[in-house]
């Protein structure tokens, strides 16, 4: 499999992105501009582009009209502060498979990278990312838990939450805590948070089989504890 080519013009984005795709065990390179992306295709076999379309040195179409010329084909995930309806239909005719606009969640943009590879790499031999705890079961790379057999679908930030509950059962874990591992930053934002904990606790409370719950822990986060076996 090839790298990974994040292309955006400001350093801090291209870092948070970066950080989410190593984690997740693939090979990243960066460019900050369309000039320098070009010469990373030039000189590595890059799979799949995250390519900003607005930069100050050779912006993102530029890009994409690049690969057409050259009949270059990797995967393009674009990104950009534009939601116009017209702007997404031109940089999808240019070649790009998907179009996440800033500001973006980038649990939900990995996720994005994850899906368009299986499409490219559909008999690839993968192990999915399991998590299991009784009978709580969490498939990570798919998104789904299976609450004493029964599926469910999650968000990538549900998902990625309700891991690292289950990676650290009957613990108490402050919310800087959580979001320093969710968001990567510890500015957390309560009311944000409490969004996401009210959803899992309705995925949990969904099956009458298993019995786990979030706890608040007043003046300090939330504790995932229920049954033993």
């Amino acid at each position: 499999m090839g790298h990974i080519l994040i292309i955006d013009d400001e350093p801090e984005i291209r870092t948070l992105i970066r950080i989410h795709m190593e984690r997740a065990g693939f090979q990243v390179m960066e460019a900050e501009s369309g000039r320098k992306a070009i010469e990373r295709m030039q000189e590595h076999h890059i799979e799949l582009l995250i390519l900003d379309l607005m930069m100050d040195d050779g912006d993102g179409i530029m890009v994409l009209r690049y690969l057409q010329e050259n009949n270059l084909q990797p995967i393009v995930i674009a990104l950009s502060a534009r939601r116009e309806v017209q702007d997404k239909i031109a940089t999808l005719s240019l070649g790009a498979v998907d179009y996440v606009t800033k500001p973006f969640s980038p649990l939900e943009l990995l996720a994005r990278v994850q899906a368009q590879l299986r499409r490219q790499h559909p008999h690839a031999t993968h192990q999915s990312e399991i998590i299991r705890l009784n009978h709580l079961v969490l498939d990570v790379d798919n998104l789904v838990l299976h609450n004493d057999g029964k599926p469910c679908d999650l968000t990538p930030v549900e998902c990625e939450l309700l891991k690292f509950f289950m990676q650290n059962p009957d613990r108490a874990l402050t919310k800087r805590e959580i979001y320093k591992h969710i968001w990567l930053h510890e500015n957390y934002d309560d009311n944000n948070l409490s969004v996401f904990i009210s959803r899992l606790r309705k995925v949990l409370e969904s099956s009458s089989g298993s019995q786990y719950y979030l706890q608040t822990v007043r003046g300090v986060g939330y504790r995932f504890s229920g049954e033993r076996r």
